[in-house]
């Protein structure tokens, strides 16, 4: 009984994917966008069935797994466009340092301007780092580990919806320049997405993902301490 509810919850996930790819193409919106869709769709359909999250849980470990070798599979285009990315290095570090920072900062001004206690401020700050590395963050700094997890997860959701759409309004249509600001801003999901629309775009998310990461783990617990 477990495997066929594991089966039938890999079967949904992927179903819901591949559907919120042609409600994306068909209708663009921020609201078609796979992660937010998907995401909608299968927790409607977990609840109408009575699975729960217990019992998707063996699903999404097996899903989870196979980001380590799609994890990997970025080198490729990494290798293929290494020329590009040495090119344009350096403005593209300053781009990020300037994204990441300022992701973190308006965090911690937004958490203060509402009064709010010191651990949600601590766990807001790290909105825009990849949970793995964010969760270690938010214990040296005196977070909420469990917070942390869900200003995480909103920041990619939001990120993924509104971004491309923003872009696109303003007239950013660089695969580089799109890879970047999406793994910047919103890390493991803004990879996601940009990988699924462009090969190097999604090269260059991976990319900015890991190194928004080393930056706000070195930068952050000082900041921390100056802005209190």
């Amino acid at each position: 009984m477990n495997a066929f509810i594991t089966l039938c919850s890999i079967t949904l996930t992927v179903g819901a994917y591949l559907l919120s790819r042609i409600a994306a193409r068909k209708y663009p919106s921020p609201f078609t966008t796979p992660v937010f869709f998907s995401m909608a769709l299968i927790i409607i359909v977990l609840l109408l069935s009575g699975i729960t999250f217990e019992q998707y849980g063996p699903a999404k470990d097996i899903m989870t797994f196979l980001l380590g070798p799609a994890t990997v599979a970025l080198a490729v285009p990494l290798y293929k466009n290494r020329q590009l990315i040495m090119k344009y290095s350096f403005p593209a570090f300053v781009g990020l340092t300037a994204g990441a920072l300022s992701a973190t900062i308006s965090g911690v001004l937004i958490a203060q301007a509402f009064q709010l206690s010191d651990e949600i401020v601590a766990s807001m700050s790290v909105k825009s780092v990849t949970i793995p590395i964010a969760l270690e963050i938010t214990r040296i700094i005196g977070g909420a580990p469990a917070l942390s997890a869900a200003f995480v997860v909103l920041t990619g959701t939001i990120g993924t919806m509104l971004g491309p759409w923003l872009m696109n309004r303003v007239g950013i249509r660089s695969p580089f320049a799109y890879g970047l600001a999406m793994g910047t801003i919103s890390h493991g999901q803004g990879a996601a997405h940009a990988a699924s629309s462009d090969e190097l775009a999604g090269a260059i998310a991976g990319i900015a993902m890991g190194l928004t990461a080393i930056l706000i783990s070195f930068v952050l617990p000082t900041m921390m301490n100056w802005m209190q």
